[in-house]
């Protein structure tokens, strides 16, 4: 309250004002006070109000507006999971009711027509597919990987193409915790690429050009520019800075420069007519007759080492004449110049790409990097990409169509004489090319070990995989028997045909030459070559049911007349795997009345809805941490703003009291000096 102390009776009227004024004042002020907690049902609203509980508030604040956004987060992850479950739900659903009609058709008797009736569903599941996959959620195409504005999945000529990238998006729930709101790994949801490996080690030479980056240098680390010493016929070590170096040319230009100024310095000749070059994969260092030369680390570094101008115990020394340092086994990027591949055994040429029953010849012979080759052979539109292997030694082809086994790629060569897929080792079907990898992992099934169920003898004869007859007049009959060391590679297989053969034939009275197996020239499959002068064509039959035959593509083989061959078919063929080519495949097997292919399609199909169902449930475990995440995130914001409230919040019941006394003292205060403001001299005079 607005009092006047006792001991003021008499003083100056400007004293009295002020002070009068000051309490007023003050009195106002913690009434404004009051009535803005009141108005705004804070009872802290600026830093000044209490500098503690502010700085709190401003850190709960902020706690709750980072829960705010991780709820809206949570609440599209979960969106998106949905969106995601439901189209796996759909699709897996979709795979199931075509594998049971693949199961039907192959346990209860059907004919053609009806199977031909069953196809035109399954064309209709692949459509439904089709929509299922290129599905869009809150976050976009939920199956377009990084690129949620492109559709995943496009038709190419009846094959499906998978066009997405990166792995997926990811959303985050606090506490270090992501979630995927899109997939972007083609396999978990059945559409997995497949390549073609290379087989080949290009071997990149090393080039002025190369990029530090693009080696791991001497020690296989990378290489770590730096300062290295030198020293001439083991005289005083000079330093050079290698540090700015970024290409092979600067790390040449730097060190010959400083053994350059050395000889101007020393009156000596270092370097001979070769200087500082690369050879091979090495840096080269052509030292003057009469001397050598020394490269050392400085303290604890590995600049020299890294570019094999010295080892860990110092004893590598360049001495007169030209020499190489260690090698530096460079990588291949798609700057590295054709002309410096020293793995290429010849020019390019051209290669023939099948996929999806097209066929394309690219011509390599303009090339001149490697990016220059990856360019042509995707530009010539088959649905492949070409890559560089991890270990940046070889190229691979990946084929990205979903075509089924029948629009399969395989890589041959273009033409007789030109070897060009082989050099750059892609071609599909090679000497060394596994036999378990044919039929699209399958392998190759014989039969061997046969033992005679009544004398518990073995029994060759029951081991006979196939027998060939050859189209002379006495139609001679070759039996091959396949053991498990002769399905190892084509060249093991071929191997084993010809001893057969050639044992055959001398028993028959006829040369060796009379039959030959090899890998075709140009065209993929293992061909049986038989004697011009044979006026029939050869045949394959099975034996002992053994699947030999057809799982090497013989009894789907062709005979040319012209050169007297039986051609097999390319059973080495790349297939994507995935819901699209089962699908293709089932499709296909009904329509020809193929009882095998149904059963294959099926077995394939089991395989993708295992991996559909795989991959919904790690779609649902995803959802149930986004529910746990949603649950603590709103626990975590409940206690957040109680604390908040328990600190801001005003205390309205105390507030309107101290309010009332507010305005009472403010009362009283006016009155007082409302009385004082009339008091005269005459009144203290009295």
């Amino acid at each position: 309250m607005s009092v006047f102390p006792a001991g003021l009776a008499r003083v100056p009227n400007l004293l009295m004002k002020q002070l009068t004024l000051s309490n007023l004042t003050r009195t106002n002020i913690d009434l404004y006070r009051a009535q803005v907690e009141l108005a705004t049902g804070r009872s802290v609203n600026k830093t000044s109000d209490d500098a503690v509980k502010a700085a709190t508030i401003a850190e709960l604040d902020d706690r709750i507006e980072r829960s705010a956004q991780r709820r809206r987060n949570i609440e599209h992850a979960g969106a998106s999971l949905g969106m995601l479950d439901t189209a796996l739900g759909e699709a897996g659903d979709t795979a199931l009711d075509a594998k049971d009609i693949a199961l039907a058709q192959i346990s209860t008797p059907s004919d053609a027509t009806q199977r031909k009736q069953q196809a035109a569903i399954i064309n209709s599941m692949l459509t439904s597919m089709y929509n299922t996959l290129n599905r869009q959620g809150v976050a976009g195409y939920v199956f377009g990987g990084a690129t949620t504005s492109v559709q995943p999945f496009v038709e190419q000529r009846g094959a499906y193409l998978w066009q997405g990238q990166g792995s997926g998006l990811f959303t985050e729930l606090g506490l270090a915790q992501t979630v995927p709101i899109t997939l972007g790994n083609a396999e978990a949801f059945a559409a997995a690429a497949a390549k073609v490996k290379g087989s080949v080690d290009l071997d990149p030479a090393l080039t002025t050009g190369t990029l530090l980056s693009d080696t791991p240098g001497a020690r296989g680390l990378g290489i770590t520019p730096g300062a290295v010493e030198f020293s001439f016929n083991g005289g005083t070590r000079v330093a050079v800075d290698l540090a700015g170096a970024d290409t092979i040319g600067d790390v040449i230009d730097t060190l010959t420069s400083a053994i350059r100024a050395y000889e101007a310095d020393n009156g000596v000749t270092v370097l001979g007519a070769g200087a500082i070059g690369v050879s091979g994969g090495s840096l080269s260092i052509d030292v003057a007759t009469g001397g050598s030369v020394q490269f050392y680390d400085q303290g604890t570094g590995v600049t020299a080492e890294d570019f094999g101008l010295a080892n860990a115990d110092d004893t590598l020394v360049f001495p007169a004449g030209a020499s190489a340092g260690l090698d530096l086994s460079a990588r291949l990027t798609w700057r590295t110049p054709v002309g410096s591949m020293t793995g290429l055994s010849q020019a390019l040429g051209s290669i023939k790409l099948t996929n999806n029953r097209g066929s394309a010849t690219v011509d390599l012979s303009g090339a001149q990097t490697l990016g220059d080759v990856k360019g042509l052979i995707e530009a010539a539109g088959v649905g492949v990409r070409v890559e560089i292997n991890a270990a940046g030694t070889g190229i691979d082809i990946v084929n990205l169509l979903s075509a089924g086994s029948s629009g399969a790629l395989s890589i041959e060569e273009a033409g007789a004489g030109d070897t060009t897929a082989a050099n750059l080792g892609i071609r599909s079907m090679t000497p060394s090319s596994l036999l378990s990898s044919f039929n699209f992992g399958r392998g190759v099934q014989i039969k061997d070990g046969y033992i005679d169920p009544t004398t518990g003898q073995a029994d060759p004869t029951h081991d006979i995989d196939f027998t060939i007859t050859l189209g002379n007049a006495a139609q001679t009959k070759i039996d091959i028997d396949l053991r498990p060391q002769d399905i190892v590679t084509v060249q093991t297989l071929v191997d084993r045909i010809n001893s057969q053969a050639a044992a055959a034939l001398a028993a028959a009275g006829l040369p060796a030459t009379s039959l030959t197996a090899s890998l075709g020239a140009t065209n993929n499959g293992v061909v049986l070559t038989q004697d011009a002068g044979f006026t029939s064509a050869i045949a394959i039959a099975p034996r002992n049911n053994s699947e030999a035959a057809e799982d090497l593509g013989f009894l789907d083989g062709r005979y040319d007349t012209g050169s007297a061959s039986f051609v097999g078919a390319d059973r080495a063929k790349v297939r994507v795997a995935g819901i699209f080519s089962d699908l293709i495949d089932l499709r296909e097997g009904l329509e020809q009345d193929d009882t095998i292919g149904i059963g294959l399609a099926g077995n394939s199909l089991g395989t993708s809805i295992d991996l559909l169902a795989e991959t919904r449930g790690v779609v649902g475990g995803y959802a149930q941490r986004v529910e746990f995440a949603e649950r603590a995130e709103e626990d975590r914001t409940t206690f957040d703003e109680q604390v908040r409230s328990s600190l801001r919040d005003v205390d309205y019941t105390e507030a309107a009291s101290r309010f009332s006394m507010l305005q009472t003292q403010l009362q009283a205060g006016l009155q007082a000096a409302a009385i004082s403001s009339r008091l005269t001299l005459l009144d203290f005079l009295t």
